[in-house]
């Protein structure tokens, strides 16, 4: 039994379906590759906007974990 038949959405073409294919089951191997090897450029943040990310993250902790654990009367 073979792989299934599919058609690429971006250039049209079949292509074989086959398990772990890396990228999208809707694309070919072709197609798939231009998006993965895309570099990702990080934005850069300075001293301001990580202290500013921290306390936002602090403070959805400690929210979470005061619904989580809160004793209900």
């Amino acid at each position: 039994m073979g792989f299934p038949i599919k058609t690429c959405s971006v250039c049209g073409e079949e292509f074989e379906l086959k398990p772990d294919k890396p990228g999208f089951a809707n694309r070919c191997p072709g197609c798939s590759e231009l998006e993965t090897s895309a570099p990702a450029n990080p934005r850069k943040i300075d001293a301001d906007e990580r202290k500013s990310l921290s306390e936002a993250n602090e403070a959805r902790r400690r929210a979470m974990r005061d619904l989580l654990y809160r004793k209900d009367s």
